[in-house]
Parts: C-alpha cells; sequence; structure tokens
C-alpha cells in the first residue's frame, strides 16, 4: 500500500516527511527476493553498461566505420524483435525464475568468449557480429522473463514501484560501467571490460538462485504455439491504450534510440575526444536516466502517467535536438542530462501503464511486443542511422530523428483523452495502480 493511503498506524506521526516519501520510493525493496534481485543485477549491470561501450569502441577502432557501428547494433537486437514472441510464451508458461536464471547464465557465457578473443588478440569483427546476434537471442527471452518475474517477486502492490527501481538500478549501473570502461579501455584494452562483465554475472546468478519465490499457475494449454503469441497481438491490436503506448514506444526506438549507436563518433569527430570522453557521455546520460527513474519511484499511483508519457517524449526530442548541434564536451554533457531523464520518464512510465492494464495471463506475451517495441524496432534505426550518419553526419541524423520523436509526442498526446476511459477500466480491473483502494484509484485514474 502506498504511503498516502496506508492507516495512520503504519505511519507513525513523528517520523519526518522526508523519511515517509524515502520510505515510498524504496517500498518494493522491503520484499527480500527484490532485495537479493536488485543487488545481485546491479553488479551485472555495471559489467553490461562496461561492455556495451568497450565493444563499441572496440568496433570503431577495428574499423572507424559509422555503418559497422549501427551494424553490430542491428545484430544485438534484431533478434529481439524476431525471437521475443517465443519468449513471451515460454514466460507465461514456465517458471520465471529458471529462465531468467538460463539467459543470464548464457548471457555469462558469450561476455567471456568475448574476452578470450579480444585478450588473445584473435577478436575479428564477425566475431563480434555473431555474439552480439546469439547475446539478442537470449535477451529475446531474458527481457519477457524479467520484466514478468516482478509481479511474482514483490506482487501487485508494489509492482509499479518495482518497476522504477529495476529502472534506477539500470540507470545507475549506466552511470559506474562506462566511467570505468572509459578507464580501463584506454589502459588496459577493451578485453577487461568483457571479462569484468562475464564474471558479474555470478552476482544476479547467485541472487536468483537464493530466492524463495511462490510461482503463479503456469498455462499447460500447449495446443498451438502460433495460436498463443497471435492471442497477445490480438490483445495488443484491440486493446486501443496499450496500442497508443507502443507504438509511440517503437517510433522512438526507430528514429530517435539510435543517437546511443552514434556516440562514438561525436566523441571523437564532433567533440576530439578518446574512450574517455565516450564514458563520460554515457554515464551523464545515465545520470539523467536514473533522476527520471526516482522521480517515477517516489509517485504512488498512475495519475497523471499519460501526460507524463506526452510531455517526457517530446521533451526527449527536444533535449536530443540540442545536443546535436553541440561542438562542446560539457555543453554536451549538460544536455544529455535532460536527454536521459525524460527518455527514461517515457520507458518507465510506458512499462508501468502496459503492466497496469495487462491481464496476468497474458503478461509475457503483452512484455514481448513491448519488447519488440523498445529493443526490436533499435536495430533497424540503428542500421538506418548508421548508413545516413555516413552520408549526412552524424549530428544531422540524430536531429532528424529527434524531430520525429517530438510529432510522435503530440499525435500521442491528441489521442490521449479518447483512450483515457478504457484505459481507466483496465486498471482498475487488474487492480494495479501503486496498490490504491478500487474507489481511490478510479477517482485518479478519471482524472488522467
Amino acid at each position: 500500500m502506498s504511503a498516502r493511503t496506508e492507516p495512520q498506524t503504519d505511519q507513525p506521526p513523528a517520523l519526518p516527511s522526508g523519511k515517509i516519501q524515502l520510505s515510498a520510493t524504496l517500498r518494493a525493496l522491503r520484499h527480500r527476493n527484490f532485495q537479493l534481485f536488485f543487488s545481485g543485477q546491479l553488479i551485472s549491470l555495471i559489467g553490461t553498461w562496461m561492455q556495451t561501450v568497450a565493444q563499441a569502441w572496440l568496433v570503431y577502432r577495428l574499423t572507424g566505420s559509422s555503418l559497422l557501428l549501427g551494424s553490430v547494433g542491428f545484430a544485438s537486437q534484431f533478434p529481439v524483435f524476431l525471437v521475443a514472441p517465443l519468449g513471451g510464451i515460454v514466460a507465461d508458461h514456465y517458471n520465471r525464475q529458471r529462465v531468467v536464471i538460463t539467459t543470464q547464465v548464457c548471457s555469462m557465457i558469450l561476455a567471456l568468449i568475448l574476452a578470450a578473443l579480444t585478450l588473445t588478440g584473435t577478436v575479428q569483427v564477425w566475431h563480434i557480429f555473431v555474439l552480439a546476434a546469439l547475446l539478442g537471442v537470449v535477451n529475446a527471452f531474458d527481457i519477457p522473463g524479467r520484466q514478468s518475474f516482478l509481479v511474482d517477486m514483490v506482487g501487485k502492490e508494489d509492482l509499479m514501484n518495482a518497476i522504477a527501481l529495476n529502472s534506477s538500478m539500470f540507470n545507475g549501473a549506466r552511470i559506474i560501467g562506462p566511467a570505468i570502461a572509459g578507464i580501463l579501455v584506454a589502459r588496459i584494452g577493451e578485453g577487461w571490460c568483457f571479462f569484468a562483465n562475464g564474471v558479474s554475472y555470478i552476482a544476479v546468478i547467485v541472487g536468483l538462485w537464493l530466492m524463495r519465490v511462490h510461482p503463479p499457475s503456469y498455462a499447460d494449454d500447449w495446443v498451438s504455439p502460433l495460436a498463443h503469441i497471435i492471442e497477445g497481438f490480438r490483445f495488443v491490436s484491440r486493446t486501443a491504450p496499450i496500442r497508443a503506448i507502443l507504438l509511440l514506444l517503437g517510433l522512438v526506438s526507430l528514429v530517435a534510440m539510435p543517437y546511443t549507436v552514434l556516440m562514438p563518433i561525436f566523441a571523437h569527430r564532433i567533440l576530439h575526444g578518446g574512450a574517455r570522453e565516450l564514458g563520460i557521455l554515457m554515464g551523464a546520460t545515465g545520470v539523467g536516466a536514473l533522476l527520471g527513474a526516482l522521480t517515477l519511484a517516489a509517485k504512488t499511483g498512475v495519475h497523471g502517467l499519460g501526460r507524463w508519457v506526452a510531455f517526457s517524449c517530446g521533451a526527449f526530442g527536444v533535449s536530443l535536438i540540442l545536443f546535436s548541434f553541440s561542438h562542446n564536451l560539457w555543453l554536451s554533457v549538460g544536455l544529455l542530462l535532460p536527454v536521459g531523464f525524460f527518455m527514461m520518464l517515457q520507458m518507465s512510465s510506458s512499462n508501468t501503464l502496459i503492466q497496469a492494464m495487462v491481464p496476468d495471463h497474458l503478461r509475457g506475451r503483452v512484455m514481448a511486443v513491448y519488447s519488440m517495441m523498445f529493443m526490436g524496432m533499435a536495430p533497424f534505426g540503428a542500421l538506418f542511422a548508421g548508413a545516413l550518419a555516413d552520408r549526412l553526419g552524424a549530428p544531422i541524423t540524430v536531429a532528424m530523428g529527434a524531430v520525429a520523436a517530438v510529432g510522435g509526442a503530440g499525435l500521442f498526446a491528441v489521442q490521449l483523452p479518447k483512450i483515457r476511459v478504457e484505459a481507466r477500466r483496465l486498471i482498475v480491473a487488474q487492480a494495479i495502480a501503486g496498490g490504491e483502494p478500487p474507489g481511490a484509484m478510479t477517482a485518479r485514474v478519471v482524472e488522467d
């Protein structure tokens, strides 16, 4: 139950308001399972971000090609678009704890293979492409499984807060990982970043193994996998609020998110830096994104989240336009703070609203469609951005995508009044809104 709706006896009158707010922000951490997940995943994600930055720099160092940078991004994320529907079925029919443990073990093995190739000096660009594609297949199962597993760890009452804290953890690692990677790449090379990432998976695997989860009853009607996939897509296509949120998310992932793939070009050609500057730029985006996730974590209800999605998408686009024209390192760092903040606010708010509206038996499959829009569209954008940057330059490419994001935000804002009533009905039906009583929740959603 959120802090504002809990009985007075549960919140001592003498407790300072700041502590009450902090307690509300961190309320999902009262669950032992989420504590284990949070601590292990934080360590692992630091390693993941180290590998992301080091891999981008390695490709750029070996090739000097923005097209190949975009192509590696395509290879790592395109499998999510193809395979995520199968991942959704697995999440809805198998023990999600075991699914996530399996995906984390596979990710660890792939990271250690890349480390061995790099440290022995035998790595080639095609190695990176193959390993990136295999990791994309793993992520196609990991993302729906992990997102659906959150409700098993904390229950529906604290699901919204768990989603926000999960995003906070992701972006806290996004601050630390690139900074460490920038130092390590400059001093001892990319291979040790890959090795550190492989070792970091041990923490999350141990945490997952120690959890005591009472999983829900998984569907056993395996008549036709294709029928199950179609059922998930049909629900999304017929549910106007979820469809609108996912279309906006897909647009942003396609046209605006590829700015991250082009970041080595900004660091080297535009800002005349190297791996250290790349780490600083990526870390700045992470700081902004962490603040955005914590902003959502402090929220105790779904009131206004539809407007948050529209506004944050538009503000993300405007901030990205300004960044694309900067030729000063510290100005670029400053502009990446709101870029990261509004980007994460849109993504986390979208995730929260979707999970608030989806029935439990479809959660894995709907989150698979979310994965397709969030990560599955990104490879097309990365490939297109890499090719376009070769012709027009990275700044113009990024600015064009950002303008499209602003336009998408405007269209979503126009649709919002039409889809509000159905969104309210779905949220009330699922009895999810930060644990608020149905009556209060209904009134708050109506106001959205």
